[in-house]
């Protein structure tokens, strides 16, 4: 028998959704990258990033402190450190599996950070 998938997506637009903003498999709950256009510097937009990852983690029954891999990425490495001073601790005492990069191009203007999670039920 084939796992049922299920979706979240932002409300609101007419069509087909470009994406979901999580998905759930069995178990496993893929969170899409969550970006700001804030003007604020990337510790201050990392936070709001990880709040909304927070948020769409308790809509699909997580939480943050069952995330198990994450991918950060950045607009410059230069940012790296500010960013791990807003990440640190966020995940609890077991933080998740992390890959960071800096990318040539975030599509949402004045991004800094992006982040996307896969976390357990």
């Amino acid at each position: 028998m084939a796992t049922k998938k299920t979706y979240q997506r932002r409300s609101g637009g007419a069509g087909t959704p470009l994406y979901s903003q999580v998905a759930v498999l069995g178990d496993l709950a893929f969170v899409s990258g969550h970006g700001v256009r804030d003007q604020g510097g990337v510790k201050a937009q990392t936070t709001k990033v990880l709040d909304q990852i927070k948020e769409a983690l308790e809509r699909a029954g997580s939480s943050m402190d069952k995330v198990m891999k994450c991918n950060v990425y950045l607009a410059t490495l230069d940012d790296y450190k500010a960013m791990n001073e807003a990440f640190q601790g966020r995940f609890g005492d077991a933080p998740p599996v992390r890959t960071t990069v800096a990318v040539s191009g975030i599509p949402l203007e004045g991004c800094l950070v992006e982040i996307d999670v896969i976390a357990h039920i």
